[in-house]
């Protein structure tokens, strides 16, 4: 697979959890961030963080100083591994994010992070269905939150009826006024396009994709989420997994050309580590 900034990511949350362990501290993520990510990689809230590091900024500073993205869908993006490692667990998975994406993010921008580790914290149990898994997202964030109100409303959408281009266009009507990258529209459409298509695979992607606004982001989330709740990679159509070619490209060092399965397995390590 080519590389894709967003991925860099998980791989980098993955080393995080290998030499700091699950207390690690937001100083860490911003240590393995100047060690390992290519400042070059980043973008939005993350390249305005990094600069501030560079600058002499110590977190939680660096999410504020000079930083007009911070409540964009950057940190939401890197939760993944909080949730995958975190199974039965969507506080502790919520908490990990929260000490990542204060490094960027604030308000909704963190909260759109712990929302998406909780929900997948859920899903990883083998037992919650996409609607438990959602649930599990929205208990572990501020329930007033702006991000947590549009939440619910895109899950509120998506019950109302099955015309999901309807659910779309409410969507954009209702929160289009917040930039396209935004936290808040985004969780709203990543938790719609998952309860519209009830947590399948295929469905979930391609929902939230053809919604609109972060669509790379959404469409990986909900395949995240819906992956998981497949329960085994072989249960994943082989349309969506034969064009990766089990090989993933990225600009972090010791990872490129790595399988997945290889990834999948030191995740595993990770989420079985006492």
């Amino acid at each position: 697979m080519p590389e894709d900034d967003d991925l860099n990511y998980p791989l980098l949350n993955l080393l995080l959890l290998q030499r700091y362990g699950r207390g690690f501290t937001t100083t860490d993520v911003a240590r393995l961030w100047l060690d390992e990510l290519p400042a070059g990689r980043t973008f939005t809230a993350e390249r305005v963080a990094y600069r501030n590091l560079l600058d002499g900024v110590e977190p939680p500073l660096t999410a504020v100083h000079r930083n007009p993205f911070r409540e964009w869908i950057g940190a939401q993006i890197r939760a993944d591994v909080h949730g995958w490692t975190h199974p039965g667990d969507p506080v502790a998975a919520a908490g990990q994010a929260y000490r990542d994406a204060a490094l960027t993010h604030t308000a909704n921008g963190v909260y759109g992070a712990m929302f998406v580790a909780g929900a997948l914290a859920t899903a990883a149990t083998g037992t919650a269905d996409v609607h438990r898994s959602l649930a599990g997202g929205l208990a572990v964030i501020p329930p007033r939150s702006r991000l947590a109100v549009a939440v619910r409303r895109g899950i509120g959408l998506a019950r109302e009826t099955t015309d999901w281009d309807l659910v779309v266009d409410r969507l954009h009507a209702e929160l289009g006024g917040y930039h396209w990258v935004h936290a808040v529209p985004n969780a709203a459409l990543l938790a719609a396009a998952l309860t519209y298509a009830d947590g399948d695979f295929g469905r979930s992607i391609c929902a939230a994709v053809s919604g609109g606004w972060d669509t790379d982001s959404n469409g990986a989330t909900a395949g995240s989420v819906a992956g998981l709740l497949a329960g085994h990679p072989d249960r994943l159509p082989e349309r969506w997994t034969s064009p990766l070619k089990n090989r993933l490209a990225t600009s972090v060092p010791s990872f490129d050309g790595i399988g997945f399965d290889t990834l999948a397995e030191l995740t595993h390590l990770e989420a079985v580590r006492p």
